[in-house]
């Protein structure tokens, strides 16, 4: 007797028909030729690698932001926002500092300038200054003595506010120098001496360092102390035709127009260098158009001592001067 196997042959869910059509593909190819759909096995296997790929990019992405938070919470950081910064407030209040400057300038002008004859019409022209209705007309002043005021200039302009400035004069008032702090308030265009000023001392005399010794080029300073007269008296004329045969290509100076005569040069600072050099040098200069009269000194004339700052070049053996500045340092001095 021949057993023969049953094959179960009732309808199977596609699952399982196509693991079954894999797996009997060598056994009956004919059959699994008919019954297996093209390509049904590769969209199987893609299908699921898409699967994989896209949960490790959701857990990656959830890693970042739940990083993200936590650095947030730990640095206290706060999102950006999407709206405008707000305006800040300017460094400086908006004072008229100029116009308050030239104010306090015509202030003074009447302020340190009083005298018993003129009491009224100081009190007149103070009138213009101060508040309307001003408790007094003299700001301080008890009518005696007497005031003069020989030169003044704005020495600064300290900013409290939007309104309120305190303007300082440097003057010099009955042949003293001083400063004047003079209080100002502005406002819509307007400004008024808001109080009483202030008598501040002048600035004090100090001692400047001692310079450092330098090396001496004599030779060179022989040959300037030689060359730099005739500069000089065509400085003071401002005769360019003559001046620009001591200057380097390439610099102008328009000279001082016959306001000095040149006198003589009394001294020459030259530092051993290079062929660009800074040197000193002091030169005496008469003032013209004065009347003559003799002094002990056989002088008729006024003359003045000043120092220069000259930066000199030399070029094919001479040197020629490319620029002169008042000097920092006094006479005799590097």
């Amino acid at each position: 007797m021949v057993r023969r196997s049953t094959v179960d042959r009732s309808p199977q869910p596609p699952m399982y028909e196509a693991d079954y059509e894999a797996g009997t593909a060598e056994l009956a190819p004919g059959e699994s030729s008919k019954r297996r759909p093209s390509g049904t096995g590769s969209r199987g296997a893609g299908g699921r690698w898409l699967v994989w790929t896209f949960r490790v990019v959701v857990w990656v992405v959830l890693l970042v932001i739940g990083y993200r938070g936590v650095m947030a919470i730990v640095l206290n950081e706060t999102p950006p926002s999407n709206s405008s910064p707000a305006p800040t407030a300017p460094a400086t209040p908006d004072f008229p500092a100029q116009e308050a400057s030239a104010y306090a300038l015509q202030f003074g002008q009447v302020y340190l300038n009083a005298s018993p004859a003129t009491a009224s019409q100081r009190a007149s022209d103070l009138a213009s200054f101060l508040p309307p209705g001003a408790s007094d007309p003299q700001l301080g002043w008890n009518g005696g003595g007497s005031l003069r005021l020989q030169s003044e200039q704005v020495a600064g302009v300290q900013v409290q506010d939007a309104h309120h400035a305190t303007v300082t004069l440097l003057a010099r008032v009955n042949g003293k120098l001083m400063e004047l702090g003079v209080p100002v308030y502005a406002t819509a265009g307007g400004m008024v001496i808001s109080g009483e000023p202030a008598w501040l001392p002048a600035p004090k005399t100090v001692t400047p360092p001692s310079p450092q010794p330098v090396n001496s080029d004599d030779a060179t300073q022989s040959a300037l102390t030689r060359q730099l007269p005739a500069f000089f008296a065509a400085y003071a004329s401002g005769d360019q035709s003559t001046l620009g045969r001591f200057l380097a290509p390439g610099t102008t100076l328009t000279g001082l127009g016959g306001s000095v005569v040149y006198g003589s040069v009394t001294g020459v600072t030259t530092p051993a260098g290079s062929d660009v050099r800074h040197i000193v040098a002091t030169v005496v200069w008469k003032i013209p158009g004065q009347p003559g009269k003799t002094t002990r000194t056989g002088n008729t004339a006024a003359n003045l001592e000043m120092t220069y700052a000259l930066t000199i070049v030399k070029q094919h053996g001479t040197w020629y001067v490319q620029s002169i500045a008042p000097s920092t340092q006094a006479g005799g001095q590097p």
